[in-house]
């Protein structure tokens, strides 16, 4: 049986009301091309329907993840009265670090593969339905406060993320493809599977829990502020982020039938059930291995060591 390190504390945090007149307009960070494209065409009607929230709306201009980044710091400093994000965990996790920690409201359309961020913070499923939620949050005043982690790689280097890191096998299935060049498309990530599942072995990891250090052998581990990754998979199914804390799965000397099997379990979240799986909770997390890059919300952070640390109502939500 998977085990807990320790209870989760009582947190609450209570909707906030906040009185957006005088501010800026509504910055729109979209991805075009995130869910395969499928909501490409979308956008004009999203910005429609955020406009009845009373604010102008502006879409910011970005050809790169540099320059999309750069452009959502921009708007935040120049005082925008909300940040949204049209697209999937990756469009969210860029806008993300525009806000994280500053009093500017944060929503996302979900608009991606996975949405994963978005369906774990409570936006509706259909972008339509969402940006109206938005533009009523806005005509409201209404935000709730919810956690982020945030992460130090080694060299000092900080970033947040809002669902999952990843720091074992699955992230290095997304290293492997990230790196080929061949083919295109999802076949790349299947190949990539296919080459990392033949190569699969139990790696070893030091886990340092709020100070107290694990020495342990896993094929897989996952840090998470919310609970799913990955396109709807329950990695760490009693993740909250509300409670102050991080929640930590391991999946211990899985072989390929096992892991193969335990998948399937990810799906509802009772592969913590599981004999070979430990859960944990932490305010802070330190994870070290050989040869891993980090991977949260499905984008690379860092290479391992990192220190990921809860980040209490770090960002105030728009729904």
């Amino acid at each position: 049986m998977g085990m807990r390190a320790r209870s989760r504390p009582g947190t609450v945090h209570a909707v906030t009301a906040v009185d957006f007149t005088g501010a800026g307009p509504v910055a729109v960070l979209a991805n075009p091309s995130a869910g395969r494209g499928r909501h490409r065409g979308l956008l004009p009607t999203v910005v429609h329907r955020l406009a009845a929230g009373g604010h102008p709306v502006r879409v910011l201009s970005a050809q790169t993840p540099a320059q999309a980044q750069a452009a959502c710091r921009a708007a935040v400093a120049d005082g925008a009265a909300a940040l949204v994000a049209v697209g999937g965990d990756g469009t969210a996790h860029l806008a993300l670090q525009a806000v994280a920690g500053t009093c500017v409201p944060f929503a996302v359309v979900p608009a991606g593969t996975g949405n994963d961020f978005a369906g774990d913070t409570g936006f509706p499923a259909d972008p339509l339905v969402a940006a109206d939620t938005i533009a009523a949050a806005l005509r409201h005043g209404r935000s709730h406060p919810i956690d982020l982690a945030r992460t130090t790689a080694a060299d000092g280097t900080q970033r947040w993320y809002g669902a999952v890191l990843a720091a074992g096998i699955d992230a290095i299935i997304n290293e492997r493809a990230n790196r080929m060049r061949w083919p295109r498309g999802p076949r790349r990530y299947d190949l990539a599977i296919l080459v990392e599942l033949a190569r699969l072995r139990p790696r070893r990891y030091t886990l340092r829990l709020d100070g107290v250090t694990h020495e342990l052998d896993a094929v897989l581990v996952a840090v998470g502020n919310c609970a799913r990754y990955g396109g709807g998979m329950r990695i760490c199914p009693a993740a909250d982020p509300t409670d102050g804390l991080l929640d930590v799965v391991v999946g211990g000397r899985f072989n390929r039938r096992t892991l193969l099997r335990i998948k399937r379990r990810i799906y509802p979240g009772t592969h913590v059930d599981h004999p070979l799986v430990r859960s944990f909770r932490a305010r802070t997390v330190e994870v070290a291995a050989a040869g891993i890059t980090g991977y949260a919300d499905g984008e690379p952070v860092a290479e391992l060591p990192v220190t990921i640390t809860a980040a209490p109502a770090a960002v105030r939500l728009l729904r």
